[in-house]
């Protein structure tokens, strides 16, 4: 079946959330020391120790929201240690990644720095696994308070006078797993208990967010809603994408076979799928959907680079990678009256990365080009697109071909995101442009495409795959027809004119 798609640009429905285009920083291998942090004393470039060319590069593409510490380092975190002078802080061996010497030095107040300087919302995650109530309790204090308390006196002590402003705090994470291998009827009543003591200070008003479930774990989404929806603003999901039959043999970054390429991009969207059947069990409880479902941890996840340590979890970022980024975003779209944030895993030199680091030198990935060349997604207003896909086929398995969404700005620009996944072939796409009536429309388009299926940046070719201007199009009346080149990630703007 041929292509077929029509844009009804007057019938919106609803807003897209500019936090799906969050982000995911973890005390993990080089993200935090070296991709974001070198300390006030480093050769390269930095403002008070964070990295100026990382800082620059995510602002340009608007990122949103940050979350921190982690992951599964957030419940063996233990604030009160990343506080106060930085060579009196206490160090730690990071147990879960790679058995490294964490020192500390980027704590609480280099990552409120760090969001700041991005003019980004902070996402912190509290310690539920080895924390306490109190120690939550105090951390928020900590953060948020501006009157007359131990905590308080503590933050002006460590040099910052008045409060932040942190709207966004997990109650643990992933605490079916490496958070404390809990039941979900035993973390609800955590949850319950310790979202008590994360209190709201001030005009402060705290988004207080609930550990979901693991992939398809439908039970433990279906035991945290019963229990708990009144308690909580919003719901995690935790989804990677991995081309290989298991957890010990999830494939390469590069240098793959057409058959990776194919598995990467079929997992990829089963997203659909999870929102979906999560987003039921959800309605159940929460018919008028005041829970946001936030996917804070997905993306890709390869076997580790050889050479580097398997703790430090870095890997390469191809143009199958773009793909990924890009049908995924569509699919958040899809979804956005549930989906109110996500946070791809994560922003630097760690699996799916938006950047990669190699001591001052630094490479801006495929991803980070979707990223940018989508962010024109954020706070749009989603548009009706009713796609007919084609199919693409290998070895007797079929996915849609062309994955796309649409959206209008606030001044009345009309954005399409376009996914050709197919490695091989082109894709001809008719696009009716209904609901204008009549306007006349000037039509841009920017590219993202690789030469071959792992086309990807280095250090030594940094623009290998980089955006291109797209103009294989025509115009006929209402009629857009659009030629997608293979394996390729398209945005198109549509312009009506007065």
């Amino acid at each position: 079946m041929a292509e077929r798609a029509i844009l009804n640009t007057d019938i919106r429905k609803g807003t897209i959330n500019r936090n799906i285009y969050g982000h995911f920083s973890e005390h993990l291998g080089r993200c935090i020391y070296e991709g974001i942090w070198v300390g006030e004393d480093s050769t390269i470039p930095n403002t008070n120790g964070i990295r100026n060319d990382v800082v620059k590069a995510l602002k340009e593409i608007k990122i949103p929201v940050l979350r921190w510490p982690g992951g599964c380092f957030a419940d063996e975190y233990h604030w009160k240690d990343g506080i106060g002078a930085r060579e009196g802080r206490k160090r730690m061996i990071n147990t879960h990644w790679g058995g490294t010497v964490e020192n500390n030095h980027f704590g609480t107040h280099e990552f409120m720095e760090l969001c700041e300087m991005l003019e980004c919302e902070p996402y912190i995650n509290g310690n539920v696994g080895s924390g306490t109530v109190q120690e939550m309790s105090e951390w928020v204090e900590y953060l948020t308070f501006g009157g007359v308390s131990p905590m308080s006196e503590l933050r002006q002590q460590n040099g910052h006078q008045e409060p932040w402003a942190v709207t966004y705090f997990g109650v643990g994470n992933e605490n079916w797993g490496c958070g404390g291998n809990m039941r979900p009827e035993y973390y609800a009543d955590l949850y319950r208990q310790y979202q008590t003591y994360v209190r709201n200070y001030g005009d402060n008003r705290i988004h207080r967010i609930a550990c979901g479930p693991n992939v398809d774990d439908y039970h433990w989404m279906e035991v945290l809603m019963r229990e708990a929806t009144r308690f909580m603003d919003s719901i995690t999901l935790h989804y990677y994408t991995i081309p290989g039959p298991a957890w010990e043999n999830k494939g390469a970054a590069t240098g793959f076979e057409t058959s990776e390429w194919f598995s990467t991009l079929e997992k990829a969207l089963r997203m659909d799928e999870l929102i979906t059947r999560h987003g039921v069990i959800m309605d159940k409880y929460d018919p008028d959907k005041r829970v946001g479902l936030i996917v804070d941890e997905w993306g890709t996840w390869y076997d580790v680079e050889p050479g580097t340590n398997p703790g430090f979890l870095y890997q390469q970022n191809s143009i199958r990678d773009a793909l990924v980024a890009g049908v995924t975003l569509n699919i958040f779209h899809k979804h956005s009256d549930r989906v109110r944030m996500a946070n791809i895993a994560q922003t630097i030199n760690v699996l799916q990365a938006v950047i990669l680091t190699e001591g001052e030198k630094m490479v801006l990935t495929p991803t980070y080009h979707v990223f940018n060349m989508f962010k024109v997604h954020q706070d749009a207003e989603l548009l009706d697109l009713a796609l007919e896909s084609g199919t693409y086929s290998f070895e007797g398995r079929e996915i849609p071909e062309v994955s796309a969404s649409a959206s209008v700005t606030a001044s009345g620009i009309i954005h399409v995101s376009l996914c050709n996944l197919n490695h091989a072939a082109s894709a001809a796409v008719p696009l009716e442009l209904r609901g204008l009536s009549g306007k006349k429309v000037e039509v841009t388009g920017t590219t993202l495409a690789g030469d071959k299926i792992d086309a990807h940046n280095t250090f030594s070719q940094p623009e290998a795959v980089v955006p291109q201007a797209f103009t294989a199009f025509t115009l006929e009346g209402d009629l857009l027809n659009v030629e997608l080149p293979p394996m390729s990630v398209t945005v198109l703007e549509i312009m009506p004119k007065a």
